[in-house]
């Protein structure tokens, strides 16, 4: 993966300015000609390999609306911090945004943890987060708006489609944290229920990068399917090590909710070739909004760089902020919400709707198979938007 300097990311970003308009803002503020977007998100660390590539996205989609006169006639200033792979400096940024920097609204975090440890400081400011990754579910928080698929439109799809069309056996291998071990609770469930078996499940911390004794149960287990939620820097050693010993994509199916193509540029398309992801995006899905898409991100950051799930959805946050705010006619978080409610998309991986209750969204899941050149053949996709239930019922 083209690697990313916290320096070349932060550059070009201007100095303080208070910003927006709208209900419940100081009356000074209103004359103000920037309105402040905190991008929140690890820049260093282990979990940087995934998510620092998002920034890039949502400075494109900022830049896209700047360019067309900003929002509500006010340019977007962006305020850039690093979460350093850290759920304490998560925190800490989180109130240093909404405190001191006055955003009007935080796109960020990767990790459930991270994005539990900055709800607090929402909670606390009255703030507004729109959290851009694959996720367990198992939230609703009225801080948070979540335009990435939740477990029914991932595991539950994905654990489905593993005993249908790969074997009725499935090895579950994870980190240490919520999101693996949430989802691994929901995936033996729905695993069970579509006629399936689990025959292991094994964690390791996050950073980890020795997984020979975990392989060695694996090829013990001999299970048709492995289901990986193993997250960061970790895959890059994970993947090495599978294929070294003899389960390669083209022996073993594996399929992961958490490698996209950003992820394979870092683990290594060679090693990765031949495995399985759930997403509700790739790359070379065909459809104009999408082909504009990345002709646009490669112009702009070179032709080698790829687009995963969690960056397409990172520029979707900013575009579902904007329209939010525009219907709204205020950049008040509690109004923006309200707003946000059935408020629909036409987005790179199709159209999207947020829920009218929940704070997710309806989307499309899709099951790609990692190719040699790093990009995603499409084998399964779902026929209709999946409504968004994250607290589901087995």
């Amino acid at each position: 993966m083209e690697k990313l300097n916290r320096r070349q990311l932060v550059g070009g970003i201007s100095g303080s300015v208070l910003l927006g308009a709208g209900a419940g803002l100081p009356q000074w503020a209103l004359a103000q000609e920037a309105v402040k977007l905190g991008l929140l998100h690890s820049l260093s660390g282990t979990i940087a390999i995934a998510e620092a590539s998002l920034v890039d996205a949502e400075k494109m989609a900022v830049d896209e609306i700047n360019a067309a006169g900003g929002v509500l006639g006010k340019k977007i200033e962006i305020v850039l911090e690093d979460g350093a792979s850290e759920n304490t400096v998560f925190a800490e940024k989180a109130r240093k945004l909404l405190e001191r920097d006055k955003v009007a609204a935080i796109i960020g975090c990767y990790t459930s943890a991270s994005r539990k440890a900055v709800l607090p400081a929402l909670a606390a400011n009255k703030g507004l987060l729109y959290y851009p990754t694959y996720y367990e579910g198992q939230e609703m928080d009225k801080h948070v708006i979540y335009p990435s698929q939740e477990a029914t439109q991932s595991v539950v799809a994905a654990s489905e489609w593993l005993v249908k069309e790969k074997g009725k056996t499935v090895f579950l291998v994870g980190s240490d944290y919520i999101y693996p071990r949430t989802c691994n609770k929901i995936a033996k469930q729905a695993i069970a229920k579509a006629g399936g078996r689990v025959v292991g499940e094994e964690y390791a911390p996050l950073g980890h990068t020795e997984f020979s004794s975990i392989i060695n149960k694996i090829k013990a287990a001999k299970p048709d399917c492995i289901y990986s939620t193993v997250v960061g820097g970790s895959n890059v050693a994970l993947y090495k090590q599978l294929r070294a010993a003899g389960l390669d994509g083209a022996k073993q199916v594996l399929l992961s909710t958490v490698v996209s193509e950003n992820e394979i540029e870092g683990i290594g398309r060679d090693n990765a070739a031949g495995y399985y992801a759930c997403m509700g995006y790739f790359q070379s899905l065909k459809n104009p909004v999408n082909e504009r898409f990345v002709k646009a991100f490669k112009a702009r950051y070179g032709a080698q760089r790829v687009i995963g799930d969690p960056m397409q959805v990172a520029y979707n946050c900013v575009h579902l902020w904007k329209l939010a705010v525009e219907k709204a006619k205020s950049f008040d978080p509690q109004k923006v919400i309200e707003a946000s409610a059935g408020l629909e998309l036409d987005a790179p991986e199709g159209k999207v709707r947020v829920h009218e209750s929940n704070h997710h969204v309806y989307k499309k899941v899709r099951i790609g198979r990692a190719l040699a050149d790093g990009q995603f053949e499409v084998v399964w996709e779902s026929p209709e938007l999946i409504a968004p239930n994250p607290f589901p019922k087995f």
